[in-house]
């Protein structure tokens, strides 16, 4: 007797319906035959034991007989425990011991324990993503998947615990409808504003010029890199920068939420990620890891950033080769992962903070202790980090130590909540700015997904659009290209830098004090080691 069931199999952040075919011949055997087919994996293959055990401990009696399970289509590697489930329901549906012959309007996923109870398992956002496409409007999941799950529109969420469980509502589907009550969640709920309850920028003495560095960042979304001594607080600054960052949009949150679920770091009693994701990876972490990899590849730090804060401390201390793999997402916002079975993409758009000393000992330029350092040691330092990686990060600032007067009885700083409001205000003109434009040239409706959400996402055509100088600016400009040997992507970053300024400032016009602020932030142009 044949038997259906769907499931899904996660690739890259995405979702691909599997039919899950279960066939046994009737002929009773001396021992159980099970033969799984379809390109699966060790763990696919695996679930032959899992499901049995699960299946006699729930309390149904198979005898033993020659089983074929077909996944369908064949030509897609199947990875993952999440078939258990769909293998467990499709043998008793094919030996009578459910009361339907159909699910066509179900979809399972779940790994079974020995005792018949289901475990969580990754990827369940896009799975109900890939659900909502194909039309299939329910989905039996392990229980601890629900608040993912639930967070789609279109797809009725019904969390289980046990292999028992389903085969009761499977049977309520025959018997005149489905008694159990799905999850409701609705997702604009799951958007609601939190207080930042970690680091405050009040607690930071001094550093005027690096906070208002933090804050035009934040506010635009551009990439930086701050240059200091030991203890000068370049790591503190950092660590408070996601406290001044604009809410993530609901459309931000999804694609988040899907890389980190299928990256199985989801906090699954959140359901949906809800602030931007702060990843800080140590110094020793591989290309892989920051970039993503394996035979069945992963996301990487870069990925889990995605619409977040990246920071990279002690920058150069990362292997040289960890640092290049930066160039495509900073310049793309996406990384692409090619391998012999498949070729992946996933986002990664995020905003890079990096700190780093001047010299090995860290005292260069420093006013109250020498440097030991040798003009050739500096030099081999300061080469661990490329040329053209310096280029793509907009923002670069001296962060000096600070007075004694100051630690001591300067004032506090201005809270995260205040600079946020600002942050906050400038990202809502921008989002105003680039959905009008969209809805110009592509003819969009209102809220539909942009492809731009902060200044440093601007193209070369978005820049001469939205950048016009006036002639006071333009001279500026021009000056300080001619002096400092300006290249063209250092041009583009001062003008992005500049819009948000005067975005910041409420201000329509690009002036010269945006221009001449943005031309500050280019500390690394101006020969810093010289």
């Amino acid at each position: 007797m044949l038997f259906k069931t769907q499931s899904a199999a996660v690739y890259g952040i995405d979702a691909n319906i599997i039919d899950v075919e279960v066939d046994f011949s009737g002929v009773k055997t001396s021992e159980e035959v099970f033969n799984t087919v379809g390109l699966p994996d060790a763990a696919v293959r695996e679930s032959r034991d899992r499901v049995r055990s699960a299946i006699k401990n729930s309390g149904f009696d198979v005898p033993p007989t020659r089983i074929t399970i077909n996944l369908a289509p064949a030509d897609l590697k199947k990875v993952g425990s999440g078939f258990d489930l769909p293998i467990a329901i499709g043998i008793l549906g094919a030996y009578g011991a459910l009361h339907t012959k159909e699910l066509d309007d179900f979809l399972m996923v779940g790994e079974l324990g020995l005792d018949g109870g289901l475990r969580p398992v990754q990827g369940m956002l896009p799975i109900a993503v890939a659900a909502r496409e194909r039309g299939i409007r329910n989905l039996l999941i392990p229980a601890s998947n629900a608040r993912e799950a639930a967070v789609v529109d279109g797809v009725k969420v019904f969390p289980v615990r046990h292999l028992l469980e389903v085969r009761e509502l499977v049977n309520s589907v025959s018997m005149g409808g489905i008694t159990a009550k799905p999850l409701e969640r609705q997702p604009a709920d799951l958007q609601e504003a939190q207080e930042h309850s970690g680091p405050d920028f009040k607690d930071v003495r001094g550093q005027h010029v690096a906070k208002r560095a933090l804050e035009v960042a934040a506010a635009g979304g551009h990439n930086i890199l701050m240059i200091g001594p030991p203890g000068s607080g370049k790591t503190m600054l950092a660590k408070r920068l996601p406290s001044i960052l604009a809410p993530l949009e609901f459309d931000e949150a999804l694609e988040t939420t899907k890389i980190h679920s299928v990256a199985g770091v989801l906090d699954r009693e959140q359901g949906l990620v809800r602030h931007r994701p702060f990843r800080s990876p140590h110094h020793t972490i591989s290309d892989a890891g920051l970039i993503g990899g394996g035979m069945v590849p992963r996301p990487g730090e870069v990925s889990l950033a995605h619409n977040g804060l990246l920071f990279l401390d002690e920058l150069p201390e990362f292997p040289r080769n960890v640092l290049e793999v930066l160039r495509q997402p900073l310049e793309d916002g996406t990384v692409t992962i090619a391998r012999a079975a498949m070729s992946l993409e996933f986002p990664a758009r995020f905003m890079l903070a990096a700190a780093m000393n001047p010299c090995p000992c860290g005292y260069f330029n420093d006013k109250s202790r020498e440097c030991m350092c040798t003009p050739p040691m500096i030099q081999r330092y300061v080469s661990k980090v490329s040329g053209p990686l310096l280029d793509r990060i907009d923002i670069h600032i001296e962060v000096p130590a600070v007075e004694y007067k100051e630690l001591r009885g300067g004032q506090a700083g201005e809270s995260s909540a205040a600079i946020r409001e600002r942050v906050v205000r400038a990202r809502s003109v921008q989002r105003q700015r680039f959905e009008a434009a969209e809805e110009r040239t592509k003819g969009t409706a209102k809220g539909a997904a942009r492809s731009v959400f902060a200044n440093a996402q601007m193209s070369s055509r978005q820049i001469r659009v939205f950048c016009e100088l006036n002639s006071d600016a333009e001279r500026m400009l021009e000056r300080a290209m001619q002096q400092q040997g300006l290249s063209a992507r250092a041009h583009d970053r001062i003008l992005k830098v500049a819009r948000t300024v005067a975005d910041l400032a409420g201000e329509q016009e690009i002036g010269v004090r945006h221009i001449a602020e943005a031309i500050q932030y280019r500390t690394l142009d101006r020969s810093y080691w010289a």
